[in-house]
């Protein structure tokens, strides 16, 4: 805060809503913060050091002269950076539930609450400010979401939740396949779900397990089940089942023959 006197014998003082912090150069202030600031003799400035939001306020430089008192006001405006304070936890959520999600920043000015779904199109959510509903969720709905809050002191301070949205298993893709007798043949199943699926295979009515020539791998959300070295007890049709906590689905796949061309006899008879 500035402050020049006329000359040498005036008689100043710094004053705030609380009272006298210099009269004179004497300081009647305890914030070891606060000092003066005398560059050359007719120089009576107010420094403030690490000031924070309390400083905020009016501060007057009263200057006695020899002819009639003086007085210098200034309003000093603290400004803070935005700061996220209290964002919410990780969340795990079954589809179709609501959802509320929690950002709240300190700065000054009031900071500006913005979220937004990090996803290819990352969609903002105007004007949700502090508070994000999110009413019955989807599947699509899952990921991250940012807060971001913004004033204009400094740049913006961002946090990120993440929202994963439980569901049942759907069948993407069961492909039936056909192999010749002595070859290896192959079945595909996939599922979408969350959490990832477990998978089960049956033949009939029975399940079916990795043992006498079958083999059953199931990585994430595909199994497959391989047979080495197909028979013809090994044709016909078999069930893939998906399951997770939330739900079971199946899809019907089927072994077919091959049969492979035979060349004409070049030596007939």
């Amino acid at each position: 805060c500035r402050c020049y006197v006329e000359d040498r014998s005036s008689k100043v003082a710094w004053l705030n809503r609380s009272g006298i912090i210099f009269a004179g150069e004497d300081k009647w202030s305890l914030d070891p913060r606060v000092e003066l600031e005398k560059r050359n003799p007719l120089e009576y400035s107010l420094r403030i050091q690490k000031v924070d939001v309390y400083d905020e306020g009016s501060y007057t430089c009263s200057v006695q002269t020899q002819h009639h008192p003086k007085t210098s006001q200034v309003y000093l405006i603290v400004q803070v950076p935005p700061k996220i304070s209290t964002i919410s936890a990780d969340i795990t959520v079954n589809e179709g539930s609501n959802v509320t999600l929690v950002c709240m920043a300190n700065g000054r000015p009031e900071p500006v609450i913005t979220w937004r779904h990090l996803t290819p199109t990352g969609r903002e959510f105007e004007g949700e400010e502090e508070y994000l509903e999110i009413l019955g969720i989807t599947r699509e709905q899952s990921g991250k979401y940012e807060c971001k809050a913004a004033n204009e002191v400094a740049s913006a301070d961002v946090k990120q939740v993440r929202v994963t949205v439980n569901y049942p298993p759907t069948i993407t893709e069961s492909k039936s396949n056909e192999a010749a007798t002595g070859r290896q043949a192959l079945l595909r199943c996939e599922a979408s779900a969350v959490p990832t699926p477990d998978f089960e295979w049956y033949r009939d009515d029975t399940r079916i397990s990795s043992a006498n020539g079958l083999e059953i791998k199931s990585t994430g959300s595909q199994s497959l089940l391989m047979v080495a070295n197909v028979t013809e007890e090994h044709y016909g049709n078999y069930t893939c089942v998906a399951a997770n906590k939330l739900g079971v689905t199946n899809a019907s796949l089927y072994l077919y023959k091959r049969v492979l061309p035979t060349l004409p006899n070049p030596f007939p008879g």
